[in-house]
């Protein structure tokens, strides 16, 4: 296919060429993945790069990045080796000759263990930049130990900060190696914030300064370019809906009394982000119809939302619907509902049959559906069976079907029980407020504390 790129890729491209450290926060459909490819294939020819290692999530990893490859005329001289599966498999594609090598995140520790003396490559892309947001992280960490031999370091991401500010420390860390943001964590949370939520000596979270956050967008501009998909792109319409389910007065006792049972196994402690986090999930559970007890078997409560996904499918007319599960018993409650016409999409034969619009119902967790898939070819219809806290999953989720080449208005449906937990999930994601804060106030809220 001969690419023709719009106005802003052309500049995107090019910054990645001029500018040897390089962020870009590119919004979902944006075709980062081009813009990077571009620019690698005109370094390459020119003789500035040499060998290049692109990092990215495992789907992603093993299809994204060779599909586009593929898919541009302009791009077929480059050689590729895609380097996941077993070790053996793994060392197998280190060995070709290639320009480019195309690794998953959770390989970096080893391919580094490796070939710490064969560590050659002088240029590094890092696809989805914000899953290095721990600085703590091992493969942050194998990473650093490599960063001085690398003479070109690029970030993609959307979503580069999706919780705080403090997660662009490791990330810009790895970008600039520590010139722009410091060279410890420590030093720019005293520079920058303040501690907030605290538990004596415990601080649980930190506030930014008044005037940190435009004082950190000034440290990193240079090197940074971020745009937004509705500022460059004619897409269509998205909508957005609420669909709510209510318990009977059956349904809505057994979900009292399995919400007293979590109350009085707090004894009287103080809700913190820890207990917050496990008294949510099971709230969430209960809201989607079960829940985990404690042997780890499944207790019913109620289908309302399994109804609400039927009629849901049935207005859609054999159009597809994309379905977001979050818990293992939803995904197989779903499949005892719908039986043939769903389909986890889990694979790349799997994906494929999604865009050739052979799957009505695709099932996908927004764990997996989170980075680079591009799914617009078969739908348009998004339905959010279980809610997220997390507001980049989120995000990126919907990011699967509203994005370049999308040609019909998305609809996104939610699917939320009445005066439970997932009526304040959709006020925080609707406000952009996940923090920890909101998840210690809503579920405080939710048991009456």
């Amino acid at each position: 296919m001969n690419y023709n790129p719009y106005d802003y890729q052309k500049y995107a491209t090019n910054f990645i060429k001029t500018h040897k450290e390089a962020v870009l926060l590119l919004d979902v459909g944006l075709g980062k993945t081009s813009c990077a490819l571009t620019a690698i294939k005109d370094l390459l020819d020119s003789g500035e790069v040499k060998k290049v290692l692109v990092i990215a999530p495992l789907r992603v990893a093993k299809i994204t990045w060779s599909d586009e490859i593929q898919k541009w005329d302009h791009l077929s001289g480059l050689r590729y080796s895609v380097v996941v599966g077993t070790e053996k498999q793994r060392l197998k594609a280190l060995e070709k000759d290639a320009d480019i090598y195309i690794i998953n995140r959770e390989s970096v520790e080893w391919l580094i263990h490796k070939s710490f003396k064969k560590f050659d490559y002088d240029m590094l892309v890092i696809d989805e930049l914000s899953s290095f947001k721990s600085y703590s992280a091992k493969r942050f960490k194998a990473l650093m130990n490599m960063r001085h031999r690398l003479n070109r370091v690029v970030g993609l991401t959307a979503t580069p900060s999706s919780n705080s500010l403090l997660d662009l420390f490791s990330e810009y860390k790895l970008i600039d190696g520590g010139v722009r943001l410091g060279q410890y964590i420590t030093h720019y949370r005293e520079k920058y914030f303040d501690p907030d939520k605290r538990n004596a000596n415990v601080i649980f979270s930190y506030k930014l300064k008044p005037f940190a956050e435009e004082a950190i967008y000034s440290k990193i501009d240079d090197i940074t370019i971020s745009m937004k998909a509705v500022d460059y792109l004619k897409m269509p319409p998205i909508l957005y809906n609420e669909i709510k389910v209510e318990l009977d007065q059956k349904e809505r006792k057994i979900y009292e009394i399995l919400k007293k049972d979590m109350i009085v196994a707090l004894e009287d402690k103080e809700i913190d982000a820890m207990n917050a986090a496990s008294l949510s999930n099971k709230l969430l559970q209960m809201a989607n119809g079960s829940v985990y007890g404690e042997e780890k078997e499944v207790i019913h409560l109620h289908d309302k939302k399994l109804d609400a996904l039927e009629e849901i499918v049935e207005a859609a007319n054999g159009n597809s619907v994309l379905c977001s599960y979050w818990y293992q018993h939803d995904l197989e409650r779903i499949k005892a509902r719908f039986g043939d016409k769903c389909q986890e999409i889990n694979s790349e034969a799997s994906i494929r049959k999604w865009n050739s619009g052979d799957i009505q119902i695709g099932l996908i967790h927004p764990m997996s559906a989170g980075h680079g898939l591009n799914l617009q070819s078969g739908g348009s219809i998004l339905v959010w069976f279980g809610l997220t806290w997390s507001l980049e999953l989120y995000q990126q989720t919907i990011g699967r079907l509203y994005r370049q080449g999308q040609t019909k208005s998305v609809i996104i449906h939610h699917i939320v029980s009445k005066d439970t937990i997932d009526e304040r999930v959709m006020v925080a994601l609707k406000n952009k407020e996940v923090s920890q804060d909101a998840l210690i106030r809503a579920v405080k809220a939710e048991v009456g504390l």
